[in-house]
């Protein structure tokens, strides 16, 4: 893992595979690291340039200045790509909060992204887990957050997984380690506080958003785990409906990290379509 500076700020990151392979990017979700994606490297970095970032103000990265917003978190990824020195159009592929920042980017900036792999991804429905929506609730959420310890890390783990064998105890140990940096409260807030609240996810910065991808033809997949507690499975087909485009899938017995529960065959479901790309 390395750490460098992105306009002051210390981010930290992590890539294999050839520098001159075409790149591959990937972003994690709400209050979670680039460990969520340790198990994709090996599987892709035999053709690709695989990065992975902690985004600004989580994992054990610094947060950028700004308020934490998905712009902000989209910005802050491409000035670290800038900052590695990866100007190259990417395969881009997010997990929950990470699907979002991933379409933000694409938006920003549709010149620099080759495909768009989308895993469970927050921007398509109201419906999230209760445990996000009560950090609305004002001075709940900061207390919630204050209180990651050997109790609680192991319940939301456990809230992640369809496999209760993958609650290991490093990644509890990474979950109390990330809880304890000195941004993750204040910038976990701000952005939940941007998606949504206790109603759950807002519309109103998903339907911008979908807009502004209602043009694109970037090849895509979609994919989900059917037993999904953070964000249900039924938002594919809101998915599938603003992508019509897009190919998918539903894993069986998987939940909000199918890059984790099923890495063989999501890496096998990627990659054709980032081989049909030439970059």
């Amino acid at each position: 893992m390395t750490f460098l500076d992105v306009r002051g700020t210390r981010v930290r990151f992590h890539e294999s595979g050839d520098p001159d392979a075409p790149p591959v990017l990937l972003l994690h979700g709400i209050g979670r690291s680039l460990e969520d994606w340790a198990l994709q490297h090996p599987l892709l970095d035999g053709d690709y340039r695989v990065i992975s970032v902690d985004m600004p103000g989580f994992g054990l990265s610094r947060r950028m200045p700004a308020p934490t917003t998905l712009a902000v978190l989209a910005d802050g990824v491409w000035a670290t790509l800038d900052a590695i020195g990866e100007t190259r159009p990417v395969h881009l592929m997010g997990n929950s909060l990470g699907g979002a920042v991933a379409m933000t980017m694409l938006a920003a900036a549709p010149d620099r992204v080759s495909t768009l792999t989308l895993a469970n991804s927050a921007g398509f429905g109201k419906e999230v887990t209760i445990a996000l929506r009560l950090l609305a609730v004002p001075g709940l959420g900061r207390q919630m957050l204050r209180r990651v310890d050997r109790i609680t890390a192991p319940r939301m783990e456990r809230m992640i997984f369809a496999d209760r064998a993958l609650v290991t105890p490093e990644r509890i140990e990474m979950a109390i380690r990330i809880a304890r940096q000195p941004d993750f409260a204040p910038v976990y807030l701000e952005i939940a506080k941007q998606l949504g609240g206790l109603r759950g996810v807002a519309a109103a910065w998903r339907t911008e958003l979908l807009a502004g991808l209602a043009a694109s033809t970037k090849p895509t997949m979609l994919v989900w785990g059917d037993r999904d507690l953070i964000l249900p499975s039924k938002h594919l087909a809101a998915a599938r409906a603003a992508f019509p485009h897009a190919q998918s899938h539903l894993f069986a017995r998987t939940g909000h990290m199918p890059q984790i529960e099923r890495p063989d065959e999501f890496a096998g479901l990627v990659r054709p379509m980032l081989a049909q790309v030439s970059v």
